[in-house]
């Protein structure tokens, strides 16, 4: 579920287009805005001073991000940039407050959809504690698959190495050797540079 664009605009969401990595806000930046993806895609990361990635979610069209800090006067936890051109409703905060206050369905969904993400950030946790980076990175995978709904048909996967890298906290080279070990023992197919799963 989203929000209903027309809901928003209704309340003053404005339609902003930004271009291929642009920067929507960046991290402990004071959280001022509810956002919603119309067309593009959206990447939330941290970065650490030898430049190392960890991405924290990422955003496809229909999607809202960005909202926990609001109701908790909170600034954001992590930088967010477009992945490709985007066009992106934002909505102020107070707005975004008094939607939820107003509709209790879209109270619903923003309570389910963070009990989701709590438990999924758990997972993630789970497998970062785990050393080995096999582990680590089926566990991705398989959460990638659950989220289209296929668990059982090997399927391309649509990310570099660099961004598995990033999503698992692993060394780009790290996961070219996982992989390399996953092909031979059949956990995943590479053909033509591409993964399977």
């Amino acid at each position: 579920m989203q929000i209903d664009q027309d809901l928003l605009y209704s309340w003053g969401a404005v339609a902003k287009k930004y271009k291929k990595n642009e920067v929507i806000f960046d991290e402990n930046e004071v959280a001022n805005y509810y956002y919603q993806i119309l067309e593009g895609s959206v990447r939330m990361y941290n970065s650490n001073e030898e430049g190392k990635e960890f991405t924290q979610g990422l955003f496809y069209i229909g999607d809202g991000f960005g909202e926990p800090p609001l109701l908790i006067d909170e600034t954001y936890p992590s930088k967010a940039i477009t992945t490709e051109e985007s066009t992106i409703l934002k909505l102020s905060k107070d707005k975004f407050l008094k939607i939820i206050d107003e509709y209790p369905s879209i109270q619903k969904y923003f309570l389910v959809l963070f009990a989701k993400k709590i438990h999924s950030k758990s997972k993630t946790s789970k497998e970062i504690i785990n050393q080995k980076p096999e582990y680590r990175i089926i566990a991705f995978l398989n959460s990638y698959k659950k989220k289209l709904g296929n668990s059982s048909e090997k399927i391309l996967i649509p990310y570099t190495r660099q961004e598995i890298a990033n999503n698992t906290g692993l060394r780009v080279e790290t996961v070219i050797r996982a992989f390399s070990k996953m092909n031979v023992s059949h956990k995943v197919e590479i053909i033509n540079h591409k993964i399977f799963y």
